[in-house]
């Protein structure tokens, strides 16, 4: 349509270099002719183009069945140490969201171990829409753990067994990669009051001491595959 309006236009004025529109329109107030033609360019320059891409931000405002409402996660960085991973995300409103992820490894090698389960629910504020953009959450954080024999500080030469909870606040992006894929980044900081046994590492190794623990630091990474389902 706007392709057919500009040849429609340019035919106006090669056809008015003839000088004949010109007297033609005489009788035409030249207030009328003005409002015509200012009228015709408003036309051309804001008439969609047939065929446009529709963004994120488009999507919900004009199609309300297609506004992504659940996010489907799986988390690289965990699936380095092999360990089960699912997160789910759903939108509740338009800038909030809730998300649980579910961590579990049950694997020992030659008694080196990174045995844990984690429950991580967060609630997010979205600076756009959910599912699109910069978010940042609050995350309850609950783990049972039994970790040892690791290339990692005292891990090395022993194993830790217990539990730890506590919660911190989280900054994250999620990129657009299709209508069902995006991948999101996330870090967080918090607050940890861990509590456990130690032992001497290796087969039976003896009990040493029970002890706990209070943490400031990390408590949040994700580099995450995201499934949209809307």
């Amino acid at each position: 349509m706007r392709l057919i309006l500009i040849f429609f236009l340019r035919g106006i004025m090669s056809y008015d270099h003839s000088g004949l529109l010109s007297r033609r329109l005489v009788l035409i107030s030249p207030i009328l002719r003005k409002s015509l033609l200012a009228l015709s360019f408003l036309i051309v320059f804001l008439l969609p183009v047939s065929g446009q891409v529709l963004t994120r931000y488009d999507v919900p405002h004009q199609y309300g069945t297609a506004i992504p409402r659940w996010g489907f996660k799986n988390n690289a960085l965990l699936d380095a140490t092999l360990s089960l991973n699912v997160g789910v995300e759903y939108r509740i409103s338009k800038r909030y969201s809730i998300d649980l992820d579910v961590s579990y490894n049950p694997w020992s090698f030659d008694e080196k171990k990174f045995k844990h389960i984690l429950v991580q629910p967060e609630f997010r504020v979205w600076l756009c829409e959910p599912f699109y953009g910069h978010f940042w959450g609050f995350h309850p954080t609950w783990s049972y753990f039994n970790v040892g024999g690791l290339r990692l500080g005292a891990l090395k030469e022993h194993r830790y067994e217990g539990q730890l909870y506590g919660g911190g606040f989280s900054y994250g992006y999620q990129w657009y990669l299709s209508p069902r894929w995006n991948i999101e980044a996330s870090i967080g900081l918090g607050y940890l009051y861990i509590d456990y046994d130690r032992y001497i590492f290796g087969e039976c190794g003896d009990f040493e001491k029970t002890k706990n623990k209070h943490y400031i630091g990390p408590t949040r990474a994700t580099v995450s595959f995201v499934y949209i389902l809307k």
